[in-house]
C-alpha cells in the first residue's frame, strides 16, 4: 500500500490515523503544496530556463531579486487566488498585501525562494510558509497579518534538493511529504518529527563574529573551546545561508541555528521577518519539540508592528536554545546592574 498524499492525510482520518484537518485548512495547505510543485518544476530546468539571471531590481528590503525569485512569488500568489479559502497573501517580494478573496477564511503568507543566492552554485533553496484564519470578513488588510505566532493553525515549507520535500505542521506535530516525481503528488515520509534536546551542531555565520553582543559570542566561544572548554564536549558548525536547509538539517537530526542581531545598522533588529520566516519556523520547531526565541524572548508571542517586521532568530534543540537565553538574560541584569551603579554613583555626587 503506499503512502497517503498530502490531501488524504488532511482530509481521511481513517487513511492517516489523525484527525481531520478543517476542510478550510486543509484546502489552504493543499494549494500552497501545488505552489510548491510548480516551484520545483521550474527550478529543476537550471541554467536551461531563459531569462534565469538577476533582474536588475531590488525587491521592498533592498535585495537583490533573481527571475526566480519573481517567478515563484507569481506562482505562489496564483495558488492562492485559486483557493477560495485565502482572502489575502503577503509575500517578501511584494512591499504592500495582495488581496485574493474577499470572503475567504485563511491569510497565507510566505516567502517564495529562500536562499536564492544558491542558485548559481546549485545549492538548496525552499520555500517557507504561514497560514492564520481571518477574525474579521471583507477586503483584507495589512494589519491582519500583524499577530502573534500562535494564531497560526498551518506552517511550513518545502526543500529542493536531491528531492523535493514539504515540511507541514497543522498543530499535531510535524509531518514530511516527499513529491513522488511520477506521480506529481506529495506522499506522507514521515510522521511526529522531533528534535533531539541536546546536540553537538550549531549554525551561524561566524565572518559577523565582530559585530555579535556578548551572549552570542560567549556562547560561540565555549563551543569552539570544545571538549576541553566549559561545554565539556565538541561541536561542528554548519551553515547553509539558507534558513529552510539549517531548519530541515535540525528537524531531521537536532541542532541549534542563530541569526542574532549585531552592531551593524541594518542587522540591529536581527534579518529575518517573524511574519513568513521566523514564525512558520518557530511553529515547526516547537512541534517538533525545539525551542524557537529572539535570543530571549519566544519568537511565538511576539507581536509584529509591520508586515515585513524583522527579528533576531535563535531556534533548535531545546537544551542549546536555553542555554543561549540564560546568556542574554546574565547579560541584561549584568547591563542593569552596571547602569544602576553608574546612576547611583552620579546621584552621590557632590553639587
Amino acid at each position: 500500500m503506499s503512502s497517503p498524499s498530502l490531501s488524504e492525510f488532511l482530509t481521511q482520518p481513517e487513511v492517516a490515523g489523525r484527525p481531520r484537518t478543517s476542510s478550510a485548512t486543509a484546502a489552504g495547505v493543499v494549494a500552497v503544496s501545488q505552489a510548491c510543485r510548480a516551484v520545483a518544476g521550474q527550478l529543476g530546468f537550471g541554467a536551461l530556463r531563459p531569462g534565469d539571471a538577476p533582474v536588475g531590481e531590488v525587491n521592498v528590503h533592498g535585495e537583490q531579486q533573481q527571475a526566480l525569485d519573481v517567478l515563484a512569488h507569481g506562482l505562489f500568489v496564483e495558488a492562492a487566488e485559486g483557493c477560495s479559502q485565502f482572502a489575502g497573501v503577503l509575500s517578501e517580494e511584494s512591499e504592500e498585501v495582495i488581496s485574493a478573496d474577499p470572503a475567504g477564511t485563511l491569510l497565507l503568507a510566505f516567502d517564495p525562494l529562500d536562499g536564492s543566492s544558491n542558485l548559481e552554485i546549485n545549492g538548496p533553496v525552499g520555500s517557507i510558509f504561514s497560514i492564520v484564519e481571518r477574525t474579521r470578513t471583507g477586503p483584507v488588510t495589512a494589519e491582519e497579518f500583524l499577530g502573534v505566532g500562535t494564531s497560526q493553525v498551518a506552517a511550513g515549507y518545502a526543500l529542493y534538493g536531491s528531492h523535493t520535500v514539504l515540511m507541514i505542521s497543522v498543530g499535531d506535530g510535524v509531518h514530511a511529504f516527499t513529491l513522488d516525481p511520477a506521480t506529481g503528488q506529495f506522499r506522507l515520509s514521515g510522521s511526529k518529527v522531533r528534535i533531539p534536546a541536546a546536540t553537538q551542531e550549531y549554525a551561524i555565520n561566524a565572518a559577523n563574529s565582530r559585530f555579535w553582543e556578548p551572549p552570542v559570542a560567549r556562547y560561540v566561544a565555549e563551543c569552539c573551546a570544545g571538549a576541553t572548554g566549559p561545554r565539556g564536549k565538541d561541536f561542528n558548525t554548519r551553515w547553509i545561508a539558507a534558513v529552510v536547509s539549517d531548519t530541515h538539517r535540525i528537524l531531521t537530526r537536532g541542532g541549534v541555528f542563530l541569526y542574532p542581531r549585531d552592531d551593524r545598522p541594518a542587522y540591529r533588529e536581527g534579518r529575518l521577518r517573524i511574519a513568513y520566516e521566523a514564525n512558520p519556523i518557530a511553529f515547526l520547531v516547537e512541534q517538533a519539540g525545539g525551542l524557537a526565541t529572539d535570543g530571549s524572548t519566544r519568537i511565538l508571542s511576539l507581536t509584529p508592528t509591520t508586515v515585513h517586521e524583522r527579528v533576531p532568530l535563535v531556534f533548535g534543540s531545546s537544551e542549546e536554545v536555553a542555554l543561549i537565553s540564560e546568556y542574554h538574560c546574565e547579560a541584561s541584569r549584568s547591563g542593569s546592574a552596571g547602569a544602576a551603579q553608574q546612576a547611583n554613583g552620579r546621584s552621590r555626587e557632590p553639587s
